[in-house]
């Protein structure tokens, strides 16, 4: 049990890490509170958690109006607006304020070893503000790093020194609903020849969403603020230790062909979750630094866990 019980109110909760929140903080003996429209069928708890409805894209958040917590994490948001809409319901009346990014805020992604302090990604349009749902998907390309950078301010203007920034890369594992890191499991349980990009020494790197979950609860009850890089594993992972690891937990008849990255990128062969380490756009992006997070008490579940 945690040290102090905290009242954590989290906006979102029920879609890919906010289920491993819930059930973690529920598990440190803290009391959760959900904020979201009630679209999704929410898991069973194990523990009682209140349920309040709104509409983030209405402005409707009259649920959250009167009300106190110790904690607010912030897990769906992309747009500016939804972050000062909150921060107008909930500045004063909450303690910390934890809201996840992406890495994909930073302006230069072609070399390794960014760090928090890196550029952040320009927004060119009009008016950030007015920017919505739809317009976002029209452009994610374009939008989506710029308006997380824009999000991620706005969330310091509303929230002030009580605010935490965390920054993932790939999140996998259970509940993961893409076809990213899963395609690789899946792929070599198959068996048969299987394609690996490059020469299999291009770093990737995952983060585990019940590491990603786990670790936003331990950093409320630290109350540690600050911008944080949550990329993992806590070693250089390469091409081939990823897919040798999917192997070992999967077994079966599998080999392995490199292709080099060149003519993977010339016929634009798509291949999940791998960059070419010498890419000139996004070369950085497998080898961000997480030394931050790392001494704030980021952990990792092995490779192998993941996989399974």
């Amino acid at each position: 049990k945690a040290a102090k019980p905290l009242d954590i109110l989290i906006l979102g909760g029920t879609g890919f890490t906010g289920p491993f929140q819930v059930a973690y903080a529920l598990a440190r003996g803290h009391k959760v509170t959900l904020f979201n429209r009630g679209k999704r069928p929410s898991p069973e708890w194990p523990g009682d958690v209140e349920q309040l409805h709104g509409d983030r894209n209405t402005g409707d958040l009259k649920a959250l109006q009167g009300r106190k917590w110790d904690v607010c994490i912030d897990n769906p948001t992309s747009l500016p607006f939804w972050v000062r809409d909150a921060g107008k319901v909930l500045a004063g009346n909450v303690g910390q304020y934890l809201f996840i990014s992406t890495i994909s805020v930073y302006a230069d992604g072609s070399k390794p070893g960014i760090t928090e302090d890196a550029p952040l990604a320009a927004y060119k349009g009009k008016d950030a503000m007015a920017e919505t749902r739809q317009t976002l998907m029209a452009d994610v390309g374009n939008l989506y790093g710029p308006l997380k950078a824009l999000s991620e301010a706005e969330a310091r203007k509303q929230f002030g020194k009580r605010t935490t920034i965390v920054r993932p890369g790939y999140i996998v594992g259970p509940r993961d609903e893409t076809d990213r890191f899963t395609y690789w499991p899946h792929r070599i349980a198959q068996g048969g020849e299987v394609l690996v990009p490059g020469d299999g020494q291009d770093p990737v790197q995952i983060i585990d969403g019940r590491d990603l979950g786990e670790w936003m609860i331990r950093l409320a009850e630290n109350g540690t603020t600050g911008t944080f890089n949550a990329c993992g594993p806590d070693y250089v992972l390469s091409t081939d230790a990823m897919v040798y690891g999917c192997h070992a937990v999967t077994g079966g008849p599998a080999s392995f062909t490199h292709v080099p990255a060149d003519f993977l990128e010339k016929h634009e062969a798509a291949l999940p979750i791998w960059v070419a380490r010498t890419h000139p756009e996004y070369g950085g992006y497998g080898a961000v630094s997480n030394a931050r997070a790392l001494a704030a008490g980021l952990t990792f579940r092995p490779l192998a866990t993941t996989v399974a």
